[in-house]
């Protein structure tokens, strides 16, 4: 979908005359390692803030644009223990096509089916504050990496609390208070006010993002589940503006 929304957004420079640089849609990644034909080395070092851990700071994406995590975290055949109640809801959203799903209205996805989505997303890194700024639905999310605890009494929120912290290589981030209007994924895994999600950052070369995903909710599922979801880098781009606006879906969205 962004290639085609590239050409469109080229053919719109080129028709009113502006330049496609003005898009960013080229941009050099400033201090990207290349190859000798100026291509950047995915395959190079990681890179790292002053001090001395990853800095997971660029442009990223599913391999390919690839839907697989967002339809189903559980894409690879990982058991998923639905308690009664929770597998009830999953089959009526799979037999209803997710057709109450959040974005289907223009709400936004959350930290599970943000991790999953196959759209552009841009990671800004200081020591204290991780900020994940997402192409879809023009939103963001906050992980605080300043040593602060997760707040003891906190209202539901779309992206819940975020506080992460460091072990070694790899950045752990514990969330809690999701709202419960938040789906795991598109397919409709549902989850409860108990849900606390435990995510592994790793960066083990310059092009390259490993993301893995526990889910621990009592109220659910009988035990915690974990995936892996790989991110590519997206060298020598930036983020487009793209918007949920009237939004005309939902009076087609029959289901079953």
């Amino acid at each position: 979908m962004r290639r085609f929304v590239h050409i469109s957004v080229l053919i719109s420079a080129l028709v009113f005359t502006l330049p496609a640089a003005a898009q960013w849609v080229n941009q050099p990644t400033k201090g990207a390692p290349r190859t000798k034909d100026g291509k950047v080395n995915l395959a190079g070092p990681t890179p790292r803030m002053a001090n001395g851990k990853p800095d997971f700071s660029g442009m990223w994406s599913a391999p390919g644009f690839s839907t697989k995590y967002l339809e189903n975290l559980a894409a690879d055949g990982v058991e998923v223990p639905m308690l009664p109640w929770a597998a009830a809801v999953y089959k009526e959203r799979v037999e209803n096509h997710g057709k109450d799903r959040p974005s289907g209205t223009c709400l936004p996805h959350s930290v599970t089916d943000f991790d999953a989505h196959h759209n552009p997303k841009k990671v800004i890194q200081s020591p204290d504050l991780m900020v994940l700024l997402f192409e879809s639905y023009h939103t963001f999310r906050q992980i605080f990496t300043d040593g602060r605890a997760l707040p003891a009494q906190r209202d539901p929120a779309w992206f819940g609390y975020s506080a992460g912290k460091w072990d070694g290589d790899t950045l752990v981030v514990d969330t809690v208070g999701l709202h419960e209007k938040t789906w795991l994924d598109d397919g409709g895994h549902p989850h409860s006010d108990a849900l606390h999600v435990i995510e592994r950052f790793r960066r083990p070369d310059f092009g390259h993002m490993q993301v893995e995903l526990t889910i621990d909710d009592p109220k659910t599922y009988s035990k915690p589940w974990t995936v892996k979801i790989p991110w590519a880098y997206m060298p020598d781009t930036d983020l487009l503006d793209w918007f949920c606006e009237n939004e005309k879906d939902t009076q087609h969205m029959v289901g079953k």
